[in-house]
């Protein structure tokens, strides 16, 4: 669903992304973890479309990028730590806007499956602005699944969330990946990818410095798995 071969991002003389490797096969969840500054972001922003590569290959579900970033764009969704709605709309009128963006048919009944998906049908009529951190977190995942993607990219989902609202986004992202989607997760929260993916790389120096199973990992844990990879990429 994404193959990535010696893909090189540069910012000026400042090389973020060093012939990075990756592939992902439909239907994974992985997390991508990595310090501050191994490029984690970056590269999520060339897998949708907003960034172009310097160098290398770049396919998501089929297209090229970035010459077929418009096929790109219609197979996925994308949800950052900013929600990205519009808060003098209400929840519906938001997921109706996006809707009309991917020309989405029965247009009512997709927007009522996607709020009780995110445990937001009783508060469809409310103005985004008067929804806590946590529940404009639910309603950007459902915009961001309104058209039904193939592929879903998480950068950071949790940053500035509760515990509460967390939880309540676990829940969310498992409902996501229980569809078959494959999902691709930035993460500084071991703890949580480590119960949420299936497979975990780790980006160090702008390439991906391993990557293994959650299946592989039973034998030692993500934390040790992690600081490990960090100190052998160094």
């Amino acid at each position: 669903m994404i193959e990535v071969k010696t893909l090189v991002k540069r910012f000026g003389l400042k090389t973020i992304l060093r012939g990075l490797d990756f592939s992902v096969k439909p239907g994974e969840f992985v997390a991508l973890l990595g310090p501050n500054g191994a490029g984690k972001t970056t590269f999520l922003r060339i897998l949708a479309t907003l960034s172009r590569p310097s160098l290398g290959s770049v396919q998501v579900a089929g297209y090229s990028l970035p010459n077929q970033a418009a096929q790109v764009r219609a197979k996925l969704g994308v949800v950052s730590h900013m929600p990205l709605l519009y808060p003098d709309l209400t929840a519906e009128e938001n997921l109706r806007f996006y809707g009309r963006m991917y020309g989405i048919d029965e247009m009512e009944n997709r927007i009522t499956t996607v709020l009780k998906m995110v445990g937001l049908e009783p508060r469809r009529r409310d103005l985004v602005r008067t929804f806590s951190r946590g529940m404009q977190q639910r309603l950007a995942i459902g915009r961001a699944v309104i058209h039904d993607p193939e592929v879903m990219l998480f950068d950071e989902p949790y940053t500035g969330l509760d515990q509460d609202a967390s939880e309540m986004l676990d829940d969310v992202l498992r409902s996501v990946a229980a569809d078959g989607r494959t999902v691709v997760m930035t993460s500084h929260d071991l703890a949580r990818a480590e119960e949420l993916a299936t497979r975990f790389d780790i980006l160090s120096r702008g390439v991906i410095a391993a990557s293994v199973t959650k299946k592989a990992l039973k034998r030692t844990n993500l934390l040790a798995f992690y600081k490990r990879s960090l100190e052998e990429s160094s």
